[in-house]
């Protein structure tokens, strides 16, 4: 079986930290940026035997250098959105069946068979450019779904309710996701009650409106939608994987991801279970390119399974992908 079959047959986190610990040596030998990384921090593969000795990339290397494996050609690169002017992250992909795999394999772990959903996917800002990692998987999940309703939203708020309300109609378990503040201008504009329908936000109001807490926005549109929970989707540019929440904020990983924190004030130190600190996040669908990485969004553990997005670094660029506290 190969490294990347078998990182998508982990079961348990036995198995992820020995399969993490050969990605890491792999990634070592072969990631040129990686490698020299590893190198300012005095280590190397004699001196990594558990996750808690694996160095995390900063993920600002992904706006200057090329994070890949090398004698890897890629098929595509995902690009972050950026304020006008502003340096980009730039992941490229070898093989985009690997970012498939992860991506559906992640959803299906936590909602079960996506060709059972119609899939309604609202996402303006992120269809009005160019080398976006989530249109590419909302778009797969479109094509996958067995419904004929399934399709991208730009601006037609009008039309997206008449086919919600269609579905709701039906009885059809149905997908919305959308950014924060396409959801809102739904939400505001054409409240109904939503009964077979997730309400997935993935964050961002991308500069059309005033950011706020998570529990806000979810408070607004749980209101105007008539729904017990909104879900969250947790994913970046940079990362090939996904992590969920069911509700409340509180997301989980697919088997083959992990989040880790580490102390804000010392940076090579992991903090214990309920301590708040920046999110360090193993991505094993990551095997090509690096799969450490440390984020600047801060977070905590909530048990081994289970984590909490508090915010971001106050020095950080405001992220499509994440909320701010204010």
């Amino acid at each position: 079986m190969s490294l990347t079959e078998r990182i998508f047959s982990i079961q348990n986190k036995q198995e992820f930290e020995t399969i993490a610990i050969e990605v890491f040596q792999y990634q070592y030998k072969h990631n040129k940026v990686y490698q020299n990384f590893c190198h300012h921090l005095n280590k190397d593969i004699s001196s990594v035997h558990s996750l808690q000795e694996v160095p995390f990339l900063p993920i600002e290397f992904f706006k200057s250098k090329k994070i890949i494996c090398q004698n890897s050609n890629f098929e595509e690169t995902f690009t972050s959105s950026g304020t006008t002017g502003s340096q980009v992250s730039r992941h490229f992909v070898k093989d985009l069946s690997i970012y498939e795999t992860s991506f559906l394999n992640g959803f299906q772990q936590f909602y079960g068979n996506l060709e059972d959903y119609a899939v309604l996917a609202l996402l303006p800002a992120y269809l009005e450019r160019k080398g976006s990692s989530l249109v590419y998987m909302a778009n797969d999940f479109i094509k996958r779904s067995k419904y004929k309703e399934s399709g991208f939203y730009l601006n037609n708020l009008k039309e997206l309710t008449h086919t919600l309300q269609g579905l709701e109609e039906r009885g059809i378990k149905t997908l919305l996701i959308g950014v924060s503040f396409a959801l809102l201008d739904l939400a505001e504009k054409f409240p109904l009650q939503l009964k077979n329908t997730i309400v997935m936000e993935t964050g961002g109001m991308k500069g059309r409106r005033k950011e706020m807490i998570r529990t806000e926005l979810h408070e607004i549109l749980a209101q105007a939608f008539q729904v017990n929970k909104i879900h969250s989707e947790y994913g970046m540019t940079e990362l090939l994987s996904q992590a969920y929440s069911k509700g409340d904020g509180i997301f989980s990983c697919p088997n083959h991801m992990d989040i880790l924190i580490r102390d804000s004030e010392d940076p090579l130190s992991l903090l214990s279970m309920q301590k708040t600190g920046g999110l360090n996040i193993i991505d094993l669908a990551n095997v090509d390119s690096c799969s450490f990485i440390a984020t600047q969004d801060l977070g905590k553990k909530i048990d081994d399974n289970r984590f909490e997005i508090l915010g971001r670094f106050d020095a950080s660029d405001v992220r499509g992908c994440n909320l701010m506290v204010l």
